[in-house]
């Protein structure tokens, strides 16, 4: 039957021991309430039975339980039923309750979440593409929750993969495609620098200065969201680059993201080139860190790369290159990006027409050597 009542509103009353029990519920326990949960008259009988369970588990067998007692797979059948949407909203609210009860009292039950057997993070988003609209709801709900209870570091550790695996597939239905793309902004949003205490601006500190370490995956998995055929993508991923891009936090580069998005946004040979052009014409003074090597690389690298670069823009892409590199301080750094221009740049030397555009190839070669480590142009161990 259709429910009455929407989540996510708590029931009134939870039992809940204050001990942990020494004996684990039988099969019959959780399957009872599991039947109650999908068979649930309302909406917030569902999501009384969904913690309910919760509360079980927690106090007896914990995350262990989940495997024990098949309750995931049990999940999945409810969340794939088409033709029963009280079984598909009742799904959502059991992982709801999970993912905001567990992660506070065993914060291990993240790894059952998002990464054991690829996670049921998937089939949240999924939901988030349902016809019915509490259904859509509860999934929002169960992602709100998750988001609200992980640490930054799980944030980083288990929730970046495990949308990295759901965008990568490109398989699912657009609006769930959308929801990763959003909670992937807000993960970015929450490391943005602000006026917290000191604890809280640390622990954005934290988070900005791994997720930053991370750009490399995200950013080309973002930008491919930005040529969605579905405009409600495109205008998601697009937003959700602008919030990777506050983890730069270089004042040179700072003021070139918004002409740098749009060339992700449109690409072309006149967008390309409006974008190295300006790089050009920027000074570069600040240390260069993983962040801005991992927004520029591809654009330097593509310039590089692209038969029909004129000669001119390649003068300004190796120019580009050679100051960006001369501020690389960390060689681990350098040999994580430096080598994808590295043979751009010496196709340059080698080919170029004017011997000015030879002549400053070889100077951005040398200084990339000499960042990587190693003089003699081999990577170092």
């Amino acid at each position: 039957m259709p429910h009455q009542i929407s989540p996510p509103t708590a029931p009134a009353m939870l039992v809940k021991s204050s001990e942990p029990s020494s004996v684990p519920p039988s099969q019959e326990e959780i399957s009872s309430l599991l039947d109650t949960a999908f068979t649930a008259q309302t909406s917030q009988q569902s999501l009384d039975a969904a913690y309910a369970l919760t509360n079980l588990l927690i106090n007896s067998v914990g995350f262990r339980g989940f495997n024990t007692y098949a309750i995931f797979t049990e999940i999945r059948k409810a969340a794939a039923d088409k033709k029963n949407g009280s079984r598909r909203e009742s799904a959502m609210n059991l992982l709801g309750a999970f993912f905001e009860r567990f992660p506070p009292a065993q914060p291990i039950s993240e790894i059952c979440f998002l990464v054991q057997d690829g996670g049921i993070l998937n089939v949240v988003l999924d939901a988030l593409s349902d016809k019915g609209n509490v259904v859509r709801d509860s999934a929002q709900y169960a992602v709100d929750a998750l988001f609200a209870c992980l640490s930054p570091e799980s944030m980083v550790v288990t929730l970046l993969p495990a949308l990295s695996r759901y965008l990568g597939k490109r398989s699912g239905k657009w609006q769930g495609t959308v929801g990763a793309y959003e909670l992937l902004a807000r993960v970015a949003d929450k490391a943005k620098m602000g006026t917290g205490s000191k604890e809280e601006e640390s622990i954005k500190d934290l988070l900005r200065e791994s997720m930053g370490k991370k750009l490399a995956g995200l950013i080309p998995i973002v930008e491919a969201g930005m040529h969605d055929l579905k405009a409600e993508v495109s205008k998601q991923a697009s937003k959700t680059m602008t919030s990777l891009t506050t983890l730069l936090s270089n004042d040179d580069v700072a003021p070139r993201i918004p002409l740098l998005i749009k060339t992700m946004e449109k690409p072309s040979t006149e967008t390309l080139q409006k974008a190295i052009h300006a790089l050009s014409q920027t000074t570069f003074v600040a240390i260069v860190t993983s962040p801005v090597l991992a927004l520029l690389t591809p654009l330097l690298e593509r310039s590089l790369n692209t038969p029909s670069t004129s000669q001119e823009v390649l003068r300004q892409t190796v120019v580009v290159v050679e100051n960006l590199t001369k501020l690389v301080h960390d060689p681990v750094e350098a040999r994580t990006f430096l080598p994808k221009l590295r043979p751009g740049v010496q196709g340059v030397k080698d080919r170029a027409s004017l011997p000015e555009v030879r002549e400053l190839a070889t100077r951005a070669l040398n200084v990339i050597k000499k960042a990587m480590g190693d003089d003699d142009g081999n990577l170092a161990s």
